[in-house]
């Protein structure tokens, strides 16, 4: 049975467009006071404006009034330290795709704050629990009071990107987490106005174990000379009905990220069958990362 999340503040990490959006339905619609922590200064800026611009939008289109807007707006404060972190209910982390980083962060999270805060993971294909390892505190062992209530209420939510828009959040439990961890989380993201499903604890969950592959497929068959660029992209919108094809869909999630989440379920598993394409690890070392960057496997002048 779920309960009320009681989350009264949130603390996000990260401010690029997974962060900035988590910020953003979590003022908008669970009305929740909002911490928003960048390391870099520059992504705060871009990350405000962009909200400013959501924000404009949904006051255009009728969907929010000018005051609810301004109250939305007014609820997100930007906080230069972890540690002023230290009074929200939840911190949910949302950087790069990268398992020492994220333990880093969860390892600090976890001499900073209370024991009681939620620590959740954005991550779209790392173990959950390899995460809440890292938040047993220091000269203590998993099997101690202190280790177990530490790593029980570290969950994964995996928000999707554009997060305003995707209605779906995969709710991770790690071997160690709590059930009351499970159901606030799962009332906080419901509170956040979207639809939860859940995932076992596995390389990729549930959505990049079956959308991954299939990207890396693609983009295997660009290698190959299988089939073109437009080709391959016409084949699946038109044939298959998905809004936009696979190399598209690779260039609007990031090719680098595409590569991180492609390895992790390489390493995870060892099965041959998820080894990246060559064609994709030249492209992210040409820095070509898709829309983001202004090039991928298709041309974006404006970005």
């Amino acid at each position: 049975m779920s309960i009320a999340h009681g989350i009264k503040k949130l603390g996000v990490i990260g401010a690029g467009q997974m962060g900035l959006g988590i910020a953003f339905v979590s003022a908008v619609h669970a009305k929740v006071p909002v911490l928003l922590h960048d390391r870099s200064s520059a992504q705060v800026k871009s990350g405000l404006s962009l909200m400013d611009k959501l924000l404009a939008k949904d006051v255009s289109k009728g969907k929010l009034s000018q005051e609810a807007a301004k109250e939305a707006r007014d609820r997100v404060t930007v906080v230069d330290s972890l540690t002023s972190f230290r009074e929200a209910d939840m911190v949910v982390e949302a950087v790069s795709e990268n398992l020492a980083l994220k333990q880093g962060i969860f390892r600090s999270l976890t001499a900073d704050l209370s024991p009681k805060t939620i620590l959740a993971t954005n991550t779209s294909s790392i173990s959950i629990t390899k995460i809440a390892a890292a938040t047993i505190p220091e000269g203590k062992s998993a099997s101690d009071p202190e280790g177990k209530e530490s790593t029980s209420r570290v969950v994964g939510l995996h928000f999707f990107n554009p997060v305003p828009v995707m209605k779906l959040v995969e709710l991770i439990s790690a071997v160690q987490t709590s059930p009351e961890t499970l159901d606030r989380a799962r009332s906080f993201a419901t509170a956040c106005g979207k639809e939860v499903t859940t995932s076992q604890d596995v390389p990729g969950f549930v959505a990049n174990a079956l959308l991954m592959p299939f990207i890396n497929e693609a983009i295997m068959c660009l290698e190959k000379g299988v089939a073109t660029r437009d080709d391959i992209d016409k084949t699946l919108k038109l044939g298959m009905n998905h809004p936009m094809g696979p190399l598209q869909l690779a260039d609007f999630i990031g090719l680098d990220t595409c590569l991180a989440i492609q390895q992790t379920l390489y390493t995870g598993t060892g099965d041959s069958k998820y080894r990246p394409s060559v064609l994709l690890e030249r492209m992210v070392d040409a820095q070509w990362l898709g829309k983001k960057s202004g090039k991928g496997f298709y041309d974006y002048p404006n970005q």
